[in-house]
């Protein structure tokens, strides 16, 4: 469970990361290039992966199976 929320969260940062980059024009090739509305959910996205990452570190460290 530990793992597989920490993939989740990882894959939540680099999603974030791709939409903030499309966003601020710096990824071309998309819908989403250029559209200011994706470098304000991408850097959201990559926050709430932090959270999932950082809530599975300290779940595995409190000595709970999940």
């Amino acid at each position: 469970m530990k793992s597989g929320l920490i993939v989740l969260g990882v894959v939540l940062v680099l999603m974030g990361a791709v939409f903030t980059v499309q966003g601020l024009g710096y990824l071309a090739g998309s819908p989403m290039t250029g559209v200011t509305l994706w470098a304000i959910v991408g850097p959201a996205l990559a926050l709430v992966g932090v959270v999932v990452i950082v809530a599975a570190a300290r779940r595995g460290r409190s000595g709970h199976s999940g």
